[in-house]
């Protein structure tokens, strides 16, 4: 049986629009949290255990994989940082949702600001977290970043049915660039992801 224009209208009407292919994608979910130290706010970062496959050592924010258990990504970023952290759920408060990021990996990435407690003893979990450290804020409103681009070009697989298109092997595809990062506190290198949802925060901070 063949839709009709009314069964069309009943499932486009009032759809709410997501990302083409999300049900592809793995998610992730990160907090940047920010903690209070000396009167001062800081932002408050990890450095990834040298044992872990991915990233091992690179400088984080908490978070990770948004678990089928989890009710939103929120509640994944909340549980990610308890669990890294060794803090208690009720010392975490989520501020607000910053821009989630597409990566060119099938990721989405939901980031959100947040505060832990300044009084909150930090027990992070050594088979994931090799070291904890704090940057004041003002550091990086007073410091902007390294700014570096990557050129990401096409680059069809073998086989690719070069026929079927317009020009063939000759076809112009589009190129693009993407910008990384660069913040740089005393030894601590942090860009990738984790500057560039730093500067997105930054940005709306600085906002007048």
């Amino acid at each position: 049986m063949k839709p009709s224009l009314v069964d069309i209208q009943a499932r486009i009407n009032g759809r709410s629009a997501e990302v083409l292919g999300n049900e592809r994608f793995y998610k992730f979910a990160v907090l940047l949290p920010l903690i209070e130290r000396n009167g001062e706010l800081h932002v408050l970062f990890e450095v990834r255990a040298r044992s872990l496959r991915r990233q091992p050592g690179e400088v984080c924010f908490p978070g990770g994989k948004v678990d089928q258990h989890d009710k939103n990504p929120k509640n994944a970023a909340v549980r990610e940082t308890c669990e890294e952290l060794g803090v208690l759920e009720r010392e975490v408060t989520v501020m607000g949702e910053l821009d989630f990021l597409v990566t060119s990996f099938q990721s989405i990435v939901y980031p959100f600001a947040g505060m832990i407690q300044s009084d909150s003893e930090l027990s992070p979990n050594p088979d994931e977290v090799e070291e904890v450290f704090t940057v004041p804020l003002s550091h990086f409103k007073n410091h902007p970043p390294e700014r570096h681009d990557i050129r990401v070009h096409v680059q069809p697989d073998e086989g690719f049915p070069f026929h079927l298109i317009p020009n063939g092997e000759e076809y112009n595809w589009s190129s693009s660039s993407m910008p990384e990062f660069f913040y740089y506190y005393h030894d601590y290198v942090i860009w990738g992801m984790t500057a560039r949802i730093l500067y997105h925060f930054i940005q709306l901070v600085n906002e007048e």
